[in-house]
């Protein structure tokens, strides 16, 4: 980190600076330049707060050297994180896992059908809400407790993973109970609180980008889950705000390589809700894994047309075994395979 100071700052000002960097445990460098000095941070690991020095008399500017996320980085592993999942399976390695399945739990009946239907197709894990975040509070809100007790039924009669969303704080040891991967929805990135519970959870963690967030935001979210102790975060791209009202979100499949570019974590993606039409998610599903996505969340529903969220950017089961079929043979060229 570099603090630009003032041409007119005083070397009170500059002392004040070099103090506060030392206080962090840091050693500080200056820099004098012909107009105006500089101080550097020598040793910061991208945990000091810019703020702290933007608010110093006599401090113009603070430049960002370093990132400000650490663990998440390539610089502190080099090498890809595998997240090892039940039933021998894994996610960031040559593998690419496929999670499929209703935006939410709705019955018994519908869950255990499109279950089946998706686990025939090859999907890996089942992806369904028994908690629903909706914009609209009259929305279908999920199941709840019965919704988790249903997908613990599916796991013991299929075998499927479960992935499922968590809340709140409150609702995550339930969750967890249940979930092979707990997912933390993209309204939730910066749920601060919700992001250290989770990284105390023992179970790996689906992060899902926000609605408005960057790249670095969403690592900064998941730096919250490695700093608790939890490995084992897999990064999902759910499609951003965007102005064409074209699509429900925006998918931003730039992301993926410029995650993998920064950060060791393996990284979905989720073509359902980054385009919110049916016709739309098989083509931007194979092309998230060109561009390099570890595997995707897909909505799959027995009866679209009657599904109680989500339904217009559900696929059929059949829709889903074709997709199944494609996707095999663009891993296979990548030099990967699904799991």
């Amino acid at each position: 980190m570099l603090i630009i100071l003032r041409p007119d700052a005083s070397s009170s000002d500059r002392d004040r600076v070099v103090a506060l960097i030392e206080r962090l445990g840091f050693t500080a460098q200056i820099i004098e330049g012909v107009q105006r000095d500089a101080v550097a941070i020598v040793g910061n690991d991208g945990r000091v707060d810019a703020a702290r020095f933007t608010a110093l008399p006599g401090v113009d500017d603070v430049i960002q050297i370093t990132r400000p996320y650490r663990m998440v980085s390539r610089e502190w592993r080099a090498e890809p994180t595998v997240v090892s999942l039940p039933g021998g399976r894994t996610i960031g390695g040559p593998e690419l896992l496929i999670v499929a399945g209703p935006c939410s739990v709705e019955s018994e009946a519908q869950l255990f059908g499109t279950a089946r239907a998706v686990l025939a197709a090859g999907a890996g894990a089942l992806r369904a809400g028994a908690f629903k975040p909706r914009t609209s509070p009259y929305a279908f809100q999920g199941l709840g407790d019965e919704g988790l007790e249903l997908l613990a039924a599916v796991r013991r009669d299929t075998g499927l993973l479960i992935v499922t969303e968590a809340m709140d704080e409150e609702g995550l040891e339930r969750v967890a109970e249940v979930a092979d991967i707990v997912q933390i929805g993209a309204r939730n990135m910066q749920n601060y609180a919700l992001l250290k519970r989770a990284g105390r959870a023992g179970k790996p963690v689906l992060l899902k980008r926000g609605m408005s967030a960057s790249v670095a935001d969403l690592l900064l979210s998941a730096e919250y889950v490695l700093s608790e102790g939890n490995p084992d975060v897999i990064l999902c791209e759910r499609g951003i705000r965007g102005a064409d009202p074209g699509t429900r979100n925006l998918l931003d499949l730039s992301a993926i390589p410029s995650v993998k570019s920064l950060s060791h974590l393996p990284i979905m993606a989720d073509p359902s809700h980054g385009t919110g039409k049916r016709a739309l998610v098989p083509a931007m599903a194979r092309a998230a894994i060109a561009a390099g996505a570890d595997g995707l969340l897909i909505e799959v529903h027995l009866n679209p047309a009657e599904a109680l969220s989500d339904g217009a950017q559900s696929l059929y089961p059949e829709q889903f075994a074709l997709l199944m079929g494609e996707l095999r043979g663009i891993a296979g060229v990548i030099g990967r395979r699904v799991s």
